[in-house]
């Protein structure tokens, strides 16, 4: 068993920090967003999850720039309010990489990867078309968390689900069959993985406490 703290991997034998590469496979939260002149904004956050179901609540985690300025997709929810959560499919794994391109503030991430937007009911930010799954969140607050590489920073935004969009056809019998959109997910390195396969466990019964 090898022990090591972290920054110490190397020491450890690793050639790369193999944090990420345990805390996975992780989904990801593909962040659409709107500045205050309107301009749209699309990029995928791996550092995302759900964090509540009553309400539905969910997060994502970022880094800034290397000066520390936000991010435009953090900047953005931050000035507006809203954002929306595009759940990525295996068939569009390729377009979700393209918008991880780091471009000019106030360029279009959507229509640079050769996507259409749609537009949501009850926010401004668009949607990703073509996504089987999309999410309207409005913005609930930023925490800001350490961050080693000084003077860049970390932060973990949170937002609550106002509305949902599916698709029907990931539908089967009133259930959301993973197996039908295959979501993508990040690992670690470069690498990623599609959900191909499910299987059903059920919780144990509790045992009767004492009469």
């Amino acid at each position: 068993m090898i022990f090591y703290k972290p920054g110490d991997h190397k020491e450890a034998g690793f050639k790369h920090d193999p944090f990420k590469a345990f805390i996975s496979p992780r989904p990801i939260g593909w962040i659409g967003s709107m500045d205050g002149q309107g301009r749209t904004n699309l990029a995928p956050y791996s550092f995302f999850n759900a964090m509540s179901s009553n309400p539905p609540v969910v997060v994502f985690g970022s880094g800034s720039q290397p000066d520390g300025s936000k991010k435009d997709s953090q900047r953005n929810v931050e000035e507006t309010g809203e954002f929306t959560v595009n759940i990525v499919a295996h068939a569009l794994k390729d377009e979700m990489n393209e918008t991880s391109a780091a471009l000019a503030h106030g360029e279009d991430e959507m229509q640079h990867a050769g996507l259409e937007g749609a537009p949501s009911n009850l926010i401004k930010p668009l949607r990703v078309a073509k996504a089987p799954i999309s999410m309207e969140c409005e913005y609930l607050q930023t925490v800001e968390i350490e961050c080693w590489a000084k003077p860049q920073r970390n932060f973990v935004i949170f937002g609550r689900v106002i509305g949902i969009h599916v698709s029907e056809e990931v539908i089967v019998d009133g259930i959301a069959k993973a197996e039908k959109w295959q979501p993508v997910s990040r690992l670690g390195y470069f690498d990623y993985a599609t959900v191909t396969e499910t299987f059903e466990m059920f919780r144990p019964k509790t045992a009767p406490g004492p009469t």
